[in-house]
């Protein structure tokens, strides 16, 4: 199982293969949310590790400031359990 390391806290979890970031770091479904920029996080290891960014979560990443090559919405990134992962957490509403 993978380990998710969420940043600047330090805490650990494990996280099950198929399961978004957002779940895990604050419970919230995917589908019970609306993608803004309060997900925004960024992936400082392991990003192998989780789901191929697409082209609408890219294109969203390309609007905000503050995006890096390290970005992703944890609603849009999921655990593929291939190893672990550490993201910093910058804000969640």
């Amino acid at each position: 199982m993978t380990t998710l390391t969420i940043m600047p806290s330090g805490k650990t979890m494990d996280a099950p293969e198929g399961v978004s970031l957002l779940k895990l770091i604050n419970g919230v479904d995917p589908a019970e949310h609306t993608c803004s920029d309060a997900c925004h996080l960024y992936v400082l290891e392991g990003r192998k590790g989780l789901s191929k960014i697409t082209a609408e979560e890219n294109g969203k990443l390309d609007m905000i400031v503050g995006a890096s090559s390290k970005s992703r919405y944890a609603c849009s990134a999921t655990i593929l359990g291939t190893e672990d992962v550490t993201v910093e957490v910058l804000t969640f509403v």
